[in-house]
């Protein structure tokens, strides 16, 4: 993903996500400030890039990967696409700022729940 003056890159099994701002309203109708719904165990967000996947090792290698130049890496890829709505595990995201934008780093394993906007997918 390009910003206005870098490139962010997303390694391995991880994905960036835009988080979902505080002042919620609660179910009792007070709005929630941001410091209160950022310390649940759940949040959701966007997904803005995603990691490569994870990486697999070839079991035809026999030679010391330090002794090659030339790496063939494979990855399994990750379910979650740029522009899916994730809910995540609060607990494993980091959070970061990148030129004034706030950002958290998920692993995948820290995905709970994927919403695809997939327009050809069957209603549930």
């Amino acid at each position: 993903m390009k910003s206005r003056k870098k490139q962010i890159i997303v390694v391995g099994d991880r994905l960036l996500v835009r988080p979902d701002k505080g002042g919620k309203k609660s179910s009792g109708g007070l709005y929630l400030p941001p410091s209160v719904t950022e310390k649940q165990e759940v949040r959701g967000g966007v997904v803005v890039e995603v990691g490569p996947g994870i990486p697999v090792g070839n079991p035809d290698d026999n030679e010391e990967p330090w002794s090659k130049t030339e790496q063939n890496l494979r990855y399994i890829p990750l379910q979650a696409e740029i522009g899916d709505y994730t809910l995540f595990l609060n607990k494993a995201a980091i959070p970061i700022t990148v030129e004034g934008i706030d950002y958290v780093i998920v692993p995948q394993s820290a995905i709970l729940i994927l919403i695809r906007d997939d327009m050809d997918a069957l209603t549930i």
